[in-house]
């Protein structure tokens, strides 16, 4: 994700608790807890902010919440091949952190996805194959993700700066292509997200070239999750219609790429990640809650993959008026409005509806 909300993720999370990745194809992958499923057809799965110390399997709890994207990994440094949580390197990937949350989280038929980058790492070299020159490496730290945690699928996203470091994309599509067949091999359900900015009309050339990339690496992209919101293109916005025309533009950049796919199945491929409220931009950029009904409302009729927002504790209206806070959505709102909404996409899958 972009700009405030991610700066301030940088300044926070060097002092809150989060969790490391111990990295390596090498390594010994610990059991997980439980054994991974896969995911559904329809998910809602908003971004728990992971540097707050706050629990995400609370606050699905509270939220109503099955499934959360944790954001972020990132390397504490330039030049690493050990992905932390938010760059902090204290406390690694384990049972002992995040494990007995996902754990909640799967009992209750849910499961978390881990994410790489956001805009800190991103601007900073320490999204993880920027970072990391070693493709073994980077996929065996996705690898020890799906045993230590049982989770099934990974999201990366990938923005700002990383979307011009030609090497890392390389890399990372390398690492995604060996972590599936590592995935076909052992019998572990395996999805890889690629979450990307957008504008209004599908993605620009650089997002593009990311999915190219994949294609010729033959790694498989089970989801692209687009980020409609941060135009920053000074006009005032529909968020909802524009969300729409976002996905349109999307899909036909799929059928360009996946041409041997339905309508259908590329529908089955899309992700649309929301900021609830005034993002980072201004009031021109507000998300309302009549917008996020008619969103839920077409995600269903398309038969898209994945409804997100950022982020799961934005989800109040205790700052009304404020633009881009970490902690709330800045417009009136009930407490946990936006999940509750975004909870029926799924609730409905496979119903008709």
């Amino acid at each position: 994700m972009r700009r405030t909300r991610a700066l301030q993720a940088a300044l926070t999370a060097t002092a809150l608790s989060a969790t490391l990745v111990a990295f390596g194809s090498g390594a010994a992958h610990a059991s997980p807890q439980h054994a991974a499923k896969p995911m559904p057809a329809r998910v809602a799965a908003p971004y728990f902010e992971a540097w707050t110390g706050e629990s995400p399997a609370a606050l699905a709890a509270e939220s109503g919440n099955k499934y959360l994207t944790l954001a972020f990994l990132q390397t504490p440094a330039a030049g690493s091949c050990t992905a932390d949580w938010n760059g902090d390197a204290t406390q690694p990937i384990s049972r002992s952190t995040f494990g007995a949350d996902i754990a909640t989280l799967q009992a209750r038929g849910g499961n978390a996805i881990p994410s790489f980058g956001g805009y800190s790492a991103d601007t900073t070299g320490t999204e993880l194959a920027d970072s990391c020159t070693d493709v073994d490496a980077i996929a065996g730290v996705y690898e020890k993700l799906v045993t230590t945690y049982g989770i099934s699928r990974i999201d990366l996203d990938i923005e700002a700066d990383s979307l011009a470091d030609t090497a890392g994309i390389d890399r990372r599509n390398q690492a995604i292509a060996k972590a599936e067949r590592w995935a076909d091999r052992t019998g572990h359900p395996l999805q890889f997200s690629y979450t990307l900015p957008t504008t209004t009309k599908g993605l620009e050339t650089n997002g593009l070239a990311v999915l190219q990339n994949a294609v010729a690496h033959h790694a498989r992209v089970d989801v692209v999750n687009i980020m409609t919101f941060d135009y920053y293109d000074g006009a005032t916005h529909d968020m909802a219609a524009d969300t729409r025309t976002a996905a349109d533009g999307l899909h036909a950049q799929l059928a360009t790429l996946y041409p041997h796919k339905s309508s259908r199945e590329l529908w089955g491929m899309v992700g649309v990640t929301e900021m609830p409220g005034i993002d980072d931009y201004g009031p021109e950029e507000t998300f309302t809650t009549q917008n996020a009904v008619d969103v839920e409302r077409w995600a269903a009729a398309r038969g898209i993959d994945t409804l997100s927002f950022w982020a799961l504790q934005r989800d109040n209206g205790d700052c009304v008026g404020t633009g881009g806070a970490n902690a709330c959505s800045g417009i009136a709102q009930d407490p946990w409005y936006f999940s509750h909404t975004f909870a029926r996409f799924a609730r409905f899958a496979g119903l008709g509806r």
